[in-house]
């Protein structure tokens, strides 16, 4: 298990900073958010993902640590039920380059728009 050596929210509440293994990760909130490991999110089983749209400016009102294993992130929308473990920040931080577009993609196929698109 990675275990962030750092984890720092910016002052406007919409980057958070993660560091493993002395790299950075900065991550936006609406990032986070959309990718939140929340039932409400991800379902309760494959198929049952839930798009999130409209969380462009959203930020990250609270980090709450959990234990040695994770965090949660409350957000200014009220989501706050996502348990971020530290091997899906990781995830997240390592494979932003293929999620965000793939996020971005699916916002396209659904008719949303987006100001990235």
């Amino acid at each position: 298990m990675q275990t962030p050596s750092n984890i720092t929210l910016n002052k406007d509440k919409n980057l958070l900073t993660i560091t493993f293994e002395g790299v950075d990760y900065p991550l936006s909130a609406e990032y986070l958010r959309v990718y939140s490991p929340s039932a409400e999110v991800v379902g309760h089983g494959p198929g049952q993902e839930t798009l999130q749209v409209d969380k462009e400016n959203v930020t990250i009102s609270r980090i709450e640590p959990t234990g040695n294993y994770a965090v949660i992130l409350f957000f200014s929308d009220n989501h706050d039920s996502g348990i971020y473990s530290w091997s899906h920040l990781h995830k997240l931080a390592t494979e932003q380059a293929q999620l965000w577009p793939d996020y971005l993609k699916r916002l396209k196929d659904a008719g949303h728009t987006h100001s990235q698109l």
